[in-house]
């Protein structure tokens, strides 16, 4: 027994040795596992969201740029193209809208009559797919506001998300409610824009 308990005392006596020896290099490994836990938080709050834009027809390439430019504006969702697929993207006549049924999640038609009249192509394809983020129309006909679509008028070419409408999709995607009604279609016509 004597004996069982002189080689506890000497290991407890040996790992209290090393704890005073290493205090720093205990703190650093403290902080690399506090940075490795934050980091791995941060990785699962990306969500990824699949679109398929294959009959997206001629607006392919613009859907694929503005997916690029949501991509490089917000930090907790990534767009990507590929099947099954979250959001779908069409080619039609009429007007672009989108018609979203979930944050992250619906249907976008890219009209072409709003490109015959002069509207940009990647700036409807961004503001269709601030849509599927959870963002409504705001018609403030600034072309610095994306989300203000055809108010801003054909000589408007920004595709760029502005800080505001940036930090509320990643609310959106943290978990705070959007401020769209999902079910509804948002058409981005001039006639909506004058209601």
């Amino acid at each position: 027994m004597s004996r069982i308990i002189r080689t506890l005392a000497a290991l407890l006596v040996g790992l209290a040795a090393l704890v005073a020896i290493s205090p720093a290099s205990s703190a650093s490994s403290t902080s690399f596992a506090r940075a490795a836990g934050a980091d791995a938080r941060q990785a699962v709050a990306v969500r990824v969201l699949r679109y398929d834009a294959s009959r997206a027809a001629e607006f392919r390439s613009a859907v694929d740029q503005a997916a690029q430019i949501w991509n490089s504006s917000v930090s907790n969702v990534r767009l990507v193209a590929g099947t099954p697929a979250d959001f779908v993207v069409l080619a039609d006549d009429g007007w672009p809208r989108t018609q979203p049924i979930s944050l992250g999640r619906g249907t976008i038609w890219m009209g072409r009559q709003a490109t015959a009249e002069g509207h940009n192509p990647l700036r409807i394809a961004a503001h269709e797919i601030g849509h599927i983020l959870g963002l409504p129309d705001r018609r403030t006909g600034l072309c610095t506001d994306l989300m203000s679509g055809a108010s801003a008028g054909t000589s408007c070419t920004n595709p760029y998300p502005n800080s505001t409408e940036k930090a509320q999709v990643n609310r959106n995607f943290a978990g705070f409610a959007p401020a769209i009604r999902f079910g509804e279609i948002y058409v981005d016509s001039p006639e909506a824009a004058l209601r």
